[in-house]
């Protein structure tokens, strides 16, 4: 028999409660069996310190640790929140060639470190669900997706697109926006780039959209896919035009290919997003 997939889990942003931890760990014995993966959850993702899990320097101590463990083949995200870019640039400058070997899967406020590993060559560094997601109703299809691709590369866990769109990335509109200009921002020339978004004013997103679509790495893309834009936040007037309605006016603007919608979001219903080629 195969030795068991060995996960770390660490939260670069917000805390997660040990129930749900321990929760994760007994689904995923459940339903995987005799190839159940080990579930290890560092102290860090049950710290508090205001907002954060844990101060800078502990979540960045506890993302180091798993990442630089040669034992652990997997860095799953406890969840999003926000975090994940006060600790990134200083974390990804102490991993070792050991944490190159390792798959990396988040999505949300993670996005900052997963873009910032692809941009330092990294192949094995994914957009998909999360611990947290347990919580959503309807959460196990969400985690029982992420562990699938995680042990198994299932590719009923895949974003269908990534099968036929060559080169592939995905991330939250808002966090992408901050990784602009920064040493986290890939080279996304020649990708598909997948957005989404949750929890925004719409005129937010179309600010944020004029400055994505005005950098000249994100211009040399090969098109965007636009993912879902939940729990918007209601104005005190209405916008004036959908999310599908505002990318597509900022992608003409830009010269860029609109490639229609990316079945990613902030809900149960997320794929995985492997960022590069796919690998086959």
């Amino acid at each position: 028999m195969a030795p068991s997939l060995r996960i770390g889990v660490v939260a670069p942003g917000t805390r997660i409660e040990p129930e749900l931890a321990a929760r994760v760990k007994a689904f995923a014995a459940d339903s995987f069996l005799d190839r159940a993966p080990e579930i290890f959850f560092h102290q860090q993702c049950f710290y508090t310190a205001g907002h954060f899990a844990g101060d800078d320097a502990a979540r960045l101590a506890a993302f180091v640790e798993f990442a630089n463990d040669p034992s652990l083949d997997v860095l799953w995200f406890a969840r999003g929140g926000y975090g994940a870019c006060r600790i990134a640039e200083a974390a990804l400058d102490q991993l070792t060639p050991a944490s190159r070997a390792k798959t990396y899967l988040g999505y949300s406020d993670n996005g900052a470190i997963l873009g910032g590993l692809y941009a330092r060559g990294y192949e094995n560094v994914a957009h998909g669900p999360i611990p947290v997601d347990m919580t959503r109703p309807g959460g196990e299809g969400a985690v029982k997706r992420a562990l699938s691709w995680m042990i198994d590369r299932s590719p009923e866990s895949l974003e269908l697109g990534v099968m036929f769109d060559g080169k592939t990335a995905a991330f939250n509109i808002t966090v992408f926006q901050s990784m602009l200009g920064t040493s986290l921002e890939p080279d996304l020339s020649g990708h598909v780039l997948m957005l989404e978004d949750v929890g925004e004013y719409l005129y937010r997103l179309d600010r944020a959209l004029f400055q994505i679509t005005s950098s000249a790495n994100v211009r040399s893309v090969k098109g965007i896919k636009l993912g879902r834009v939940s729990d918007v936040i209601e104005n005190d007037k209405p916008f004036g035009a959908t999310e599908e309605e505002m990318i597509r006016y900022w992608c003409d603007r830009a010269g860029i290919a609109y490639l229609g919608r990316a079945d990613i979001g902030h809900d149960v219903e997320n794929k995985v997003v492997p960022f590069g080629a796919l690998k086959r």
